[in-house]
């Protein structure tokens, strides 16, 4: 029997903020897998080592963690105003399938660099030296970011001495804004209210805050769900049944945000909604040995992703996180005991993380202009990913 030999796909792998991917050019793909559908998503799952029974993606380029089981695929934008299109997939580890309905915070740290190196960006917008702003168009969820990305006699600049709680090494600073979030049209929160009573069959009721901003989150005290607050991936990780307490509460917030239509529908949307919970500041050592000062932080906050608790903070639930921060009444303002919520530091496991954002009401409606952040980004490796053929 004879087999076909592998293809080989022009691809770079990227950190970006406290996230790893594969990042492709669109016209670098297979035609096939050019378009969306099965195709494509075939490809990437196959790439990235999935679906893997042993949850260890030995044969691919994931690592195993919803962290780093990710794709970035990138264009020249077709949106006018706007430099690069960007389409993030995130791939389940034990399951078949690409997750396309929300965006990635973290990579999109990357996307501005690898635009850049890779003549999607106008020469004419990137200087020899200084900031190259990089206006970004995610496809997913059809907002604008924008990259302010170095720039050192005409290359990129990636090293730095900028620190990202969650990044072993320090690196150049990467500012990224997301702007409107939510446009004025949209439902920040899509049931109306700032706090809802959910309603959760065999588990409880929980006060949340349902919010659309970077990504669908739903947050809940840190109480109400028997934990402290500071948690790191250990505490919550190694408990399946707290897990699964989880995992519902986000299904039927997932339910009652509209995300979905039916609860089992939750099972094909592990991407969003997000949940988190929340809770007032307090003294913890973070997975780095770095005791984070109770004085450090305006509140402490824990996110799951993809059935896990986060070793960090997701950058789209950091969008979540100042947005519901700067609305007064929200379950994370409620938290906060200063003045100015517009900007916030919250502790998350690897450390802390400042992010801001410029709420205002119009009407009886909040709406949020930009939320702003700081983090890194690197080339890890580039050349050709080699993909097995189907027969």
């Amino acid at each position: 029997m004879t087999f076909k030999p592998q293809i080989k796909i022009p691809a770079t792998y990227m950190r970006g903020g406290t996230s790893k991917g594969v990042f492709f050019k669109l016209s670098d793909l297979p035609m096939a897998a050019q378009v969306a559908g099965d195709v494509r998503d075939a490809l990437l799952l196959r790439i990235i080592g999935s679906p893997d029974p042993y949850g260890k993606q030995t044969d691919g380029m994931g690592g195993a963690t919803s962290s780093t089981s990710k794709t970035v695929i990138l264009d020249k934008s077709e949106q006018p105003g706007h430099d690069v299109d960007y389409l993030f997939g995130q791939v389940s580890i034990d399951k078949p399938f690409v997750d396309w309905s929300g965006n990635c915070g973290n990579l999109t740290a990357a996307v501005g660099a690898f635009a850049i190196e890779n003549g999607l960006v106008s020469s004419d917008k990137v200087p020899q030296n200084g900031i190259a702003t990089v206006k970004i168009w995610q496809k997913n969820i059809s907002k604008t970011i924008i990259a302010k990305v170095p720039m050192h006699e005409g290359q990129v600049q990636e090293t730095g001495d900028f620190i990202l709680d969650g990044v072993a090494f320090p690196a150049a600073e990467v500012e990224v804004s997301f702007v409107a979030p939510v446009e004025p049209t949209e439902p920040l929160f899509p049931t109306g209210n700032v706090v809802d009573t959910l309603n959760v069959p065999d588990v409880g009721e929980f006060e949340v805050t349902m919010i659309n901003a970077g990504i669908p989150t739903v947050f809940v005290n840190a109480a109400d769900v028997q934990c402290h607050g500071a948690e790191l991936q250990g505490e919550v990780n190694s408990v399946a049944e707290k897990l699964a307490m989880f995992e519902t509460i986000r299904a039927y917030g997932a339910l009652r945000m509209g995300l979905i239509n039916r609860i089992e529908d939750a099972e094909t949307r592990q991407h969003t909604p997000k949940i988190a919970f929340v809770s007032p500041p307090k003294q913890y050592v973070s997975s780095s040995g770095r005791v984070v000062e109770e004085s450090d932080i305006d509140l402490n906050v824990r996110a799951l992703s993809m059935g896990q608790l986060h070793h960090a903070m997701m950058g789209t639930a950091a969008v979540a996180i100042a947005s519901a921060a700067a609305i007064e009444g929200t379950l994370v303002n409620q938290l906060i005991k200063k003045d100015d919520v517009g900007s916030v530091v919250f502790g998350h496991p690897s450390g802390t993380l400042k992010v801001g954002a410029l709420a205002t009401k119009l009407d009886d409606n909040w709406f949020i202009e930009h939320v702003t952040m700081s983090r890194s980004a690197r080339v890890l490796m580039e050349g050709h990913v080699r993909v097995p053929q189907d027969d």
